[in-house]
């Protein structure tokens, strides 16, 4: 549904950003900059004087991929666009959520916003207008390579703009043809070059990144929480999270994760904060086989962890805010130079590259939490706790065993689809495209993985704060916001219910933003 209280998001062809296509996707307005007019109409017009000094223009007035060697008269242009959104809407499998949709649509009139796709005005107007409509084609989820661009899903859209799909219409789903008779809108007939703009380019690969962006910062910014409560309730030594420490090892990632791990421990009077002890006494400890006093490495390399994994967000995150401002089409249009140049610019290697190192990141972030709440359970390592951080009444209760089991079943699921997509390449139309990229499939797999995280995420959550419960005062600023986000969900296990219902319920708070408050 259209966020009716939200500030328009304006589509300046130069600065939009993931956020802001996030915001777009959970239904803000968008608005077309007054200067974009003047830049796509002069490619329009550039492309009209090809037409009729009666140039090779790919897509225009030859055929498509292997076809390109056909000459097509330009008096059959509206029915070339119109047989290529056809023949390439071919897509299949489960149909992508209305949020995911909005974002691709987004993405793609921001790229043709940039003035060098040499489509009509009005095909801008009319994708704003959908958005701010709330009016969304269906989608199927499969059938693209990523290769000249995301053919299949972006041709899904352009079918429904000509009014010859169904659409989510403030989600309730329907023919587009009767929603766009209701509203009095003319479907689209697409000109020259108007079908082949709208599905060649990297929109839909970069609209999911562009929300798996978002949804890593906040797993991220979870894991660094329940990090921290699992250190105060295991008193745990802050004496490796100090910035001395990430001085000296200059990462931008592993210095921001370390101020954050000191924040949200502070206050704490568990955690301890005692650097260099001398000999004398710990000598006793070390006598035992106690040994160097130092915590396990989910604890004591936390920092380099978590900032490792902060550094491929930087990465991922910056390479789809670029490919959100890029031009992804082919031809690109060039009207201050009059050039019109056929190249590859909708090959998503970029964005498939990222969702690869995304699902990495994402999954070190799971194995960190399925680690910490493996040891808080467990009754050998977790300090004066009991078994599975039962309430009550040991062996009858079993507490979080089952919970645990499904963190480690999790993890398992979210290292299966680790494998990178974007090395996947095969060939296709007739070996024209005879590398392919796989961006939309590996940015649906690191959405996939994102997925399990939050689930996981809620399960270590949960076990953090019964941990909390159990274990006492004394708690830090972070641990005690972490168990308090908690508690409004979910209560204290005293005697075993199904965890189902709780891990649901915060999996989906992480899932819309509904994260703990600050620190």
């Amino acid at each position: 549904m259209p966020n009716d209280t939200a500030e328009s998001i304006v589509l300046d062809g130069q600065s939009l950003t993931w956020s802001a296509i996030a915001s777009i996707a959970d239904g803000a307005p968008v608005r077309l900059h007054e200067r974009l007019y003047r830049n796509c109409t002069s490619s329009r017009k550039q492309l009209e004087r090809a037409i009729g000094d009666r140039r090779l223009v790919y897509g225009v007035t030859t055929g498509y991929g292997a076809l390109a060697d056909r000459f097509i008269d330009p008096g059959e242009a509206s029915r070339l666009q119109r047989n290529l959104v056809y023949h390439l809407a071919s897509g299949t499998g489960p149909e992508l959520p209305a949020p995911v949709v909005r974002a691709i649509m987004a993405v793609r009139l921001q790229t043709l916003a940039l003035g060098h796709s040499a489509v009509r005005w009005e095909t801008l107007e009319r994708l704003a207008a959908w958005l701010n409509d709330d009016l969304v084609p269906l989608v199927p989820a499969r059938g693209t390579v990523g290769a000249s661009g995301d053919l299949t899903p972006l041709a899904h859209v352009a079918l429904a703009l000509m009014g010859e799909a169904e659409v989510r219409d403030r989600g309730r789903r329907r023919p587009a043809r009767d929603a766009l008779v209701e509203r009095g809108w003319q479907a689209m007939d697409p000109a020259a070059k108007d079908g082949l703009a709208l599905v060649n380019g990297t929109a839909a690969m970069t609209g999911i990144a562009s929300l798996n962006a978002r949804g890593a910062r906040r797993a991220a910014d979870m894991v660094t929480r329940i990090t921290v409560a699992v250190a105060d309730c295991l008193n745990g030594r802050t004496e490796a999270w100090q910035p001395e420490i990430s001085a000296v090892r200059p990462h931008p990632g592993q210095q921001a994760a370390q101020r954050r791990l000191l924040e949200l421990a502070d206050s704490s009077r568990r955690l301890r904060t005692a650097i260099g002890a001398r000999l004398a006494d710990t000598a006793s400890a070390v006598g035992r086989g106690g040994g160097l006093p130092q915590d396990p490495y989910t604890l004591r390399c936390a920092p380099q962890l978590l900032g490792a994994v902060l550094d491929v967000l930087a990465f991922h995150d910056t390479t789809v805010d670029r490919e959100i401002n890029a031009v992804t089409d082919n031809p690109v249009f060039f009207p201050d130079t009059d050039r019109i140049l056929h190249g590859g610019n909708f090959y998503g290697q970029h964005v498939a590259f990222a969702s690869d190192a995304l699902v990495n990141a994402l999954v070190k972030l799971g194995i960190q939490v399925e680690r910490l709440v493996a040891r808080i359970t467990d009754e050998t390592r977790n300090g004066a706790l009991p078994a599975f951080l039962q309430g009550r009444d040991t062996g009858i209760n079993s507490g979080f065993m089952g919970a645990q089991v499904s963190a480690s079943a999790l993890v398992a699921e979210m290292r299966s689809l680790a494998h990178p997509a974007s090395i996947q390449a095969i060939s296709t139309n007739a070996d024209n495209q005879d590398v392919n990229t796989m961006g939309t499939i590996a940015a649906r797999k690191a959405a996939r993985v994102l997925e399990c995280l939050e689930e996981l995420l809620a399960i270590g959550a949960l076990v953090a704060a019964q941990a909390i419960d159990l274990s006492g005062k004394g708690f830090g600023t972070g641990s005690r916001v972490l168990r308090d986000w908690v508690r409004e969900s979910a209560d204290f296990l005293e005697d075993d219910r199904p965890l189902y219902r709780d891990i649901g319920r915060l999996a989906e708070r992480l899932r819309v933003g509904d994260a703990p408050d600050s620190p």
